[in-house]
């Protein structure tokens, strides 16, 4: 009994001994940065950010401004001599799946080969490069432009179906994404994102129970008074209730738009050596024929 005791009184003394940010960190990190970002999405590299610019919220995202240090030479130095990295996952991605020629037909009412290379290009058909024009609302070019975007076609696999990405600023998606709705009568919602609040795990139970005094306890309490629960990590973006649908299609052609924004991220990489940093990051699988 004295040895058990002893080692009890130990146990005490070395969990005494942690550091004040050890005792105050959060038992279950992911559940704590999950009921942070409710209001404005993370993206995925939002800590790294966090620690090194200051932070601001736009179009229901938190992003970094502007460094915290002076790291505009670094910067300069990196794009003209080695390779900078910018973070582009805020960029909301609207997928189109259907039929080529009905794809292209529709897509020519929103944009105009005045103002350069459009869907059709046979370079950009074959989804070897990525394209950039503006769009317009239909049939109403020169006037009334939604602004610039950036697409991609997934390569042909000898199917007459294909796959479009667009990517737009999340100020411009709503106003576009209505208008390619009613270029091709995509009403009828086919998919919907429903967020249900995740199970707390036996830790997370007795981490939200804080003694206060001997033989009293207190539930621990957000800055609203309630009671604070995980929530559970919601897949979209800012720009987007998350009790809405994501996906819709038209019967009569079959075409579906569905929302991917903070499904697919972007990079964008800037210098010679951006090549040679992906070359030796990405490696290419073997692809077996059967």
């Amino acid at each position: 009994e004295k040895q058990a005791e002893k080692a009890v009184h130990q146990k005490k003394e070395q969990s005494k001994t942690k550091c004040r940010k050890a005792r105050r960190r959060h038992i279950n990190l992911v559940a704590e940065f999950n009921h942070r970002q409710r209001k404005n999405i993370w993206l995925e590299t939002h800590i790294w950010h966090a620690k090194r610019f200051h932070m601001v919220k736009k179009w229901g995202y938190c992003l970094g401004n502007s460094p915290t240090e002076k790291s505009y030479r670094a910067c300069y130095r990196a794009m003209t001599k080695q390779c900078l990295l910018q973070d582009l996952s805020y960029y909301c991605c609207l997928e189109l799946k259907g039929k080529e020629n009905e794809l292209l037909k529709q897509l020519a009412r929103i944009c105009s080969t005045d103002t350069g290379l459009t869907f059709q290009e046979a370079c950009f058909l074959s989804g070897r490069f990525e394209g950039s024009l503006y769009l317009y609302r239909a049939d109403r070019y020169p006037e009334d432009m939604l602004g610039p975007v950036t697409f991609i076609w997934k390569p042909r696999d000898g199917s007459e179906n294909r796959q479009l990405w667009i990517w737009v600023h999340p100020a411009l998606k709503q106003d576009i994404l209505r208008e390619l709705k009613a270029i091709f009568q995509c009403s009828e919602p086919e998919e919907i994102c429903i967020t249900e609040p995740v199970t707390k795990s036996i830790q997370e139970e007795k981490e939200v129970e804080v003694v206060t005094s001997r033989g009293k306890k207190r539930k621990k309490e957000d800055k609203e008074g309630e009671k604070a629960v995980p929530v559970k990590k919601i897949i979209g973006d800012g720009t987007r209730d998350p009790f809405q649908s994501y996906s819709w299609i038209a019967q009569t052609t079959g075409i579906s738009i569905s929302d991917r924004s903070m499904e697919i991220l972007r990079y964008r990489l800037i210098g010679p050596l951006s090549h040679s940093v992906l070359t030796e990051t990405l490696k290419a699988a073997s692809v077996q024929t059967v």
